[in-house]
């Protein structure tokens, strides 16, 4: 599976283009990005695509330098267990 990148959005697709997760974000100021959503197919729910989408956001984020806030619950909790490895993407 390849991920594909647009500006506020980052997802991966099966060999037939059916969305299996995906993340979306919008910019805000100063290089700071808020996560809105992610979203994970039912059919890989609890597999750890969702954990697996947010390290493909946060290895992003840290390569382009910016830094993540998020108002969507699972990307909340993920960015705080993931603090210490991903502290350089806080906001």
């Amino acid at each position: 599976m390849i991920w594909n990148y647009e500006v506020g959005r980052i997802y991966r697709t099966d060999d037939k283009g059916k969305v299996l997760s995906e993340t979306n974000y919008s910019h805000k100021d100063n290089g700071i990005v808020e996560i809105e959503r992610v979203y994970v197919a039912p059919e890989l729910r609890g597999k750890g695509a969702a954990h697996e989408t947010m390290t493909v956001v946060a290895d992003y984020l840290r390569k382009e330098g910016l830094k993540a806030t998020a108002n969507c619950s699972y990307a909340q909790a993920w960015l705080q267990k993931n603090k210490e490895q991903y502290s350089d993407i806080l906001a």
